[in-house]
């Protein structure tokens, strides 16, 4: 925070959550419906995107 001296944890925190849901948002509407369009490429797509959250979780969870 350049300009801030003092910052409200509980309000970054929202606004931090806030950035996660709409993220999380454009995700689930927009990328996992368009990348499955094309009916031969479903199982691959379906498989890269459980295995890239199954190493995402993994990661958090070992780095904490």
């Amino acid at each position: 925070m350049l300009f801030v001296k003092n910052v409200n944890r509980e309000f970054l925190d929202s606004m931090l959550g806030f950035a996660v849901g709409a993220m999380i948002f454009v995700v689930v509407e927009e990328l996992i419906p368009e990348s499955q369009s094309i009916q031969e490429n479903i199982d691959l797509v379906t498989i890269a995107a459980v295995s890239g959250f199954s190493v995402m979780m993994m990661l958090d969870v070992a780095l904490g």
